[in-house]
């Protein structure tokens, strides 16, 4: 089976290299019309922006008067979209919060059968004419959280960015086996479980693990929710190592693998928001919702309530008794 998971949840990395003070070094390699791009004040404020705004929830208030950037990120494996995480940072704080998206989770759209393949969020990018746009409109649709930009990456982008920080030390959880000589190249993982230097290649296979096809070996218990769990760690690992490095030499071996609509200008602002940022204020979680075999396929069902929950503690703020009629079916609409 080809459809293997090539992709991998590192694409929070490069979002922590790129917005880190190491992007001003950086800057001197690029074209004289992007170095002359000027950074604004970030004081200055919006003098026409309407002061008297109404808001039909309390939610909707805090989205507005927040200094949060909600940033999509994405692992692709040609038109698949098989990595989704929203990355929540907020500049006042310094704390962000990483959700994962499972590439299974039940979106609904007309023109497909109901329950087929094509329903789920990971087909999404490859099947519709806006690609990244209709996607961010998904994870809008399921999170109930604004999406404000985007970044994709290929796997080559993995093995770039590992190497360029000298590998990551890692708790391999199980000895993980499989082998798909079908594969272009050929697939053969074969990491031993313990705490060992985890190295480009090795990171690819690491994080597209889900399961064994070899006797006498195991896989994740609970499938693709277990391997999330583990590109969680693994991040935290990464970022933690490739924060206490020069990061000059990191975001150049791995920019070309990037596609983004943050600007320059962008970036360099959040290279200052996020001066001060730590690994600790680092929060990952997934969606909330329940795998549910429709159709003879696997899919993640979202929970709305239990969603609407996190985005409210996301916000800061206390859910009333009321406020959980905003999201709390299941958004897996026309599914009755």
């Amino acid at each position: 089976m080809k459809q293997f998971f090539k992709i991998f949840l590192f694409s929070f990395v490069i979002f922590s290299l790129v917005a880190t003070a190491g992007i001003f070094t950086y800057v001197k390699h690029l074209s004289p019309d992007e170095r002359a791009e000027t950074v604004p004040n970030e004081d200055e404020k919006n003098i026409d922006e309407e002061t008297d705004k109404e808001f039909d929830t309390p939610l909707e208030r805090a989205m507005y008067e927040s200094n949060r950037i909600n940033v999509l990120l994405v692992g692709l494996e040609g038109t698949r979209s098989d990595t989704i995480m929203l990355v929540s940072f907020d500049k006042d704080t310094k704390k962000a919060n990483l959700i994962s998206i499972p590439r299974d989770t039940y979106y609904y759209r007309e023109g497909y059968g109901k329950y087929s393949e094509f329903q789920k969020i990971n087909a999404v990018y490859g099947t519709e004419e806006e690609g990244i746009k209709s996607l961010m409109n998904a994870v809008e649709y399921l999170t109930g959280i604004p999406v404000d930009n985007y970044a994709t990456i290929e796997y080559d982008g993995l093995r770039a960015a590992v190497d360029a920080i000298g590998g990551v030390e890692f708790d391999v959880p199980f000895h993980m086996r499989y082998i798909d000589p079908k594969d272009k190249p050929p697939l053969d993982i074969n990491i031993p479980p313990g705490k060992q230097l985890i190295k480009g290649d090795k990171a690819l296979e690491l994080l597209r693990f889900r399961k064994t096809n070899y006797p006498g070996y195991r896989g994740y218990p609970n499938g693709d929710l277990g391997r999330v769990q583990t590109q969680q760690e693994f991040i935290k690992a990464a970022v933690k190592k490739a924060m206490s490095l020069k990061l000059p030499s990191v975001i150049s071996a791995v920019y070309p693998h990037i596609k983004t609509d943050l600007t320059l200008t962008d970036m360099l602002l959040l290279g200052k928001d996020v001066i001060g940022f730590s690994t600790e204020n680092l929060e990952t979680m997934m969606l909330p919702g329940t795998d549910k075999m429709m159709g003879g396929l696997s899919f993640f069902l979202v929970n709305g309530e239990k969603t609407t929950e996190l985005v409210y503690n996301l916000y800061d703020l206390k859910l009333a008794a009321d406020a959980s009629e905003e999201n709390k079916t299941e958004k897996t609409t026309e599914l009755n």
